[in-house]
């Protein structure tokens, strides 16, 4: 996991507004801390729902359309990991439960949660010419940070990563 924030995983850090800060995004677009939902327990083509799910929600907090390369660029990473992880969750923990996506003037949070045992982590060494297992390398690389908790009860887990908004 990524240790290169000055606060820990799950934290946001300070809300923007003090000396120097501005918003990535305009206020009016994305509510601080808003949140949005999708079950996909049991459902067919999850990774396809998780994606326009977040396509929609980024569409609504103002993210897209895009008004420049940076902020497609922006897009587009929120929308890869999440596909990521959500194959993931298909692939090695008999399928996602439930994808949450939490927004900020400075963050996305993405979630998948699962009832998988295991944790996901990088291939060790990366393999880049070989096929597969690149989902969570890919997913290190874009993000500023993520992580695995486990529930509480013991069954399954929530695998998170945060991602900045667009300039």
């Amino acid at each position: 996991m990524s240790t290169t924030r000055p606060y820990p995983p799950g934290d946001l850090g300070p809300e923007p507004g003090g000396a120097g800060a501005s918003a990535a995004v305009p206020a009016a677009a994305t509510p601080a801390g808003q949140i949005r939902r999708l079950r996909l327990a049991g459902t067919r083509g999850a990774v396809a729902r998780a994606r326009d799910f977040a396509r929609q929600a980024l569409h609504d907090w103002g993210w897209l359309p895009a008004a420049n390369a940076d902020q497609r660029a922006a897009a587009e990473d929120v929308l890869l990991v999440v596909s990521e992880l959500v194959t993931n969750a298909c692939l090695h923990a008999e399928g996602p439960e439930e994808l949450r996506l939490r927004c900020t003037s400075k963050v996305l949070r993405l979630e998948v949660s699962d009832l998988g045992a295991g944790s996901p982590s990088p291939r060790s060494p990366h393999r880049p010419g070989r096929p597969g297992g690149h989902g969570m390398f890919i997913v290190q690389r874009l993000c500023l940070d993520w992580g695995v908790v486990r529930n509480t009860d013991g069954a399954g887990k929530t695998v998170w990563a945060e991602l900045a908004a667009p300039s």
